[in-house]
């Protein structure tokens, strides 16, 4: 007997990296081991030392193949089994750790846009649809596109039992959000990337792509982001460590949107519920900050703070372990933790 391993992996493409999978027949009963790939067709090697290695990190049940067959996600490694460059799990793996005494979780909420035939779907051949202003956790054919590729999406999630948290119609047509969450950091962006190729996988069997692209149509139409929950032990029992995590991500604001997704200046313009990319702020119910502080975490004097500035296309192994670097290294520097 035998099952199916889905080995999922991060390419070298730059500036966005791209999801590469390739298939294993495995013994029942065996565990996925360490499996080489063609580094040089990834952007990962030259054709002179091609090898590189993919070591499993996470793994759940395939819910597209169904069975015993499984999704495996896993780190790219040199074949010294050495984290290669591409590898930004690793550096997030060590801060992981070395702030697992503050118990920092995410929830991240996920935009992409579908896209049929070179346009958004919703939008007419030609031509463009009606303003925005009714999308948004629309219902009905006039208002909403792409409805059933959402829901199998979905469900693909929950049967892979991965922490998805909701679903829901965005303010541009063909524009959706799923929300994973709240789980540590290594746990949201193993399942993140997880997600997102199942997204691409479900939309393949509907003849639909789906783009992580911040700005899929430029004018008049909101960007696609990947608003980022976060909070450690510390802010989940007073405020005055909501307000130090707010003021430290000002400190290194800078450092901070280079590492949130490329072409974010195209997104972050201070329209369409942003805050211009070159400047910092937090505020609470405020969704044209950089930072929001939720209306119930200034009534509760305690909760979680929403960084709205990384992009769709963002790596989320890069984005948490900015917020845990800054946050956690400032709370222990105050001695709020």
């Amino acid at each position: 007997m035998s099952y199916k391993a889905e080995y999922i992996w991060i390419d070298g493409t730059e500036p966005t990296a791209r999801l590469r999978s390739k298939t294993k027949v495995l013994p029942t009963g065996a565990e996925p081991p360490y499996w080489g790939f063609d580094g040089s067709s990834t952007n990962q090697a030259t054709g002179r030392t091609s090898d590189c290695v993919l070591r499993p990190v996470f793994t759940c049940p395939d819910p597209i193949r169904g069975g015993d067959d499984v999704l495996v996600m896993c780190e790219v490694l040199y074949p010294d089994l050495t984290p290669h460059p591409s590898n930004t799990r690793a550096a997030l793996a060590r801060l992981a750790e070395r702030y697992a005494d503050q118990a920092p979780i995410f929830g991240i909420e996920q935009e992409y846009t579908f896209f049929k035939d070179g346009r958004p779907l919703g939008f007419p051949s030609g031509g463009f649809p009606a303003p925005q202003g009714f999308y948004y956790c629309g219902v009905g054919a006039d208002e909403v596109f792409g409805r059933e590729v959402v829901e199998k999406h979905m469900d693909a999630c929950l049967d892979a039992g991965l922490a998805i948290s909701g679903i829901n119609a965005e303010v541009m047509p063909g524009q959706w959000e799923f929300q994973v969450g709240p789980v540590g950091p290594l746990e949201v962006a193993d399942q993140l990337w997880v997600a997102r190729w199942l997204l691409y996988r479900v939309a393949e069997d509907f003849g639909i792509s789906a783009t992580l692209d911040p700005k899929p149509v430029k004018g008049d139409w909101n960007g696609a982001g990947a608003h980022t929950n976060f909070s450690t032990k510390a802010m989940r029992e007073g405020y005055d460590a909501i307000i130090a995590a707010c003021d430290a991500l000002g400190e290194r604001a800078q450092e901070h949107i280079k590492g949130y997704g490329a072409e974010i200046e195209h997104r972050l313009t201070g329209m369409h519920e942003t805050a211009p990319w070159s400047e910092y702020s937090y505020g609470v119910s405020d969704r044209g900050a950089s930072v929001r502080i939720p209306w119930q975490v200034e009534a509760d004097k305690k909760g979680y703070i929403e960084d709205r500035r990384p992009n769709a296309n963002c790596d989320p192994y890069v984005v948490t372990g900015l917020m845990v670097e800054t946050c956690c290294a400032a709370l222990e520097k105050a001695g709020l933790v």
